[in-house]
């Protein structure tokens, strides 16, 4: 069977794909989203470089590169198509999409009835300035889009949050803002494989941001299933195949989810649990029956 892999470049992910891709007893190959190539009309086909992309028995999508929204689309349209020529994705363009999009995603695991924290979305600075009063004062401002943190901004004097906003602004940037929820430093990563749960790690970190990227420590830890079923529930929301999920634990002792990861790293997983991450990845990517995501 021949697994491709998109990335923009190797590096410690996808040489772990090729690993176990190769030790279950596959092809592997990879591709760059900056080569890809559409071809319609005579010579039909989506290519990247050498890489005839539709004789692929199955496609990873890795972290899709940045670029212009052009160019974006373009490499989303392409797992798109992909899907649609009867290739094996995983994750799919759409699970991705509602992933990467926090706004969507915060909608969707509303409305599988899931515990997020409270959150505003806006455009105007005003009605940022209305939410971060109506939020208690004291928000976490995120970029729509991004991961590991990157972006990410405590606020909590009116004077800074009225100087961040007019940033935002001037960028034609959408603005985030979720409550700050209270805790002690710590949250939990779920790895989440075909419908079930692959390990979980908690990481610690000494003030409010807790991503290995980052710094944060990370430990195995044993999910209750009260736990588990939030993070099946969040995967099963985005229908993402394979997910990190992360869950946070407030003072008050109720547990929300924060975000859904449809591209995750698993370094710090692997590292702290010993598991083979990405054999599970490359076995559930393989099975001719896909393990239904529970709901």
């Amino acid at each position: 069977m021949l697994i491709v892999t998109l990335a923009s470049k190797s590096g410690w992910h996808t040489d772990e794909i090729d690993r176990a891709a190769r030790q279950h007893g596959h092809q592997h190959q990879l591709a760059r989203y900056e080569d890809l190539v559409g071809s319609f009309g005579s010579r039909r086909g989506l290519r990247s470089g050498d890489v005839e992309l539709e004789r692929a028995d199955v496609v990873l999508a890795r972290i899709i590169p940045s670029g212009s929204l052009e160019q974006i689309i373009h490499r989303v349209d392409a797992l798109h198509q992909l899907t649609e020529r009867g290739v094996r994705v995983m994750n799919t363009a759409r699970a991705i999409e509602r992933s990467v999009d926090k706004f969507w995603t915060t909608g969707l695991l509303e409305q599988a009835g899931l515990p997020v924290p409270e959150t505003r979305t806006c455009e105007a600075p005003e009605a940022a300035m209305e939410a971060f009063r109506d939020l208690g004062g004291d928000v976490i401002v995120k970029p729509l889009f991004g991961s590991m943190g990157l972006g990410m901004l405590r606020v909590t004097d009116e004077d800074l949050a009225w100087r961040v906003f007019r940033t935002i602004e001037r960028i034609q940037g959408v603005y985030y803002l979720q409550r700050m929820i209270a805790h002690e430093g710590r949250d939990v990563r779920a790895f989440v494989v075909g419908g079930r749960i692959l390990g979980a790690i908690e990481r610690r970190a000494p003030g409010w941001r807790t991503n290995v990227s980052r710094g944060a420590a990370a430990t195995a830890i044993e999910l209750p299933a009260s736990h588990a079923d939030l993070a099946l529930r969040a995967a099963a929301a985005i229908e993402a195949e394979y997910a990190g999920v992360d869950l946070l634990t407030g003072t008050d002792g109720r547990t929300y989810v924060l975000e859904v990861n449809g591209i995750p790293g698993w370094e710090g997983l692997q590292r702290a649990t010993g598991l083979d991450v990405a054999g599970a990845i490359v076995e559930q990517a393989v099975t001719a029956g896909v393990a239904p995501v529970r709901s």
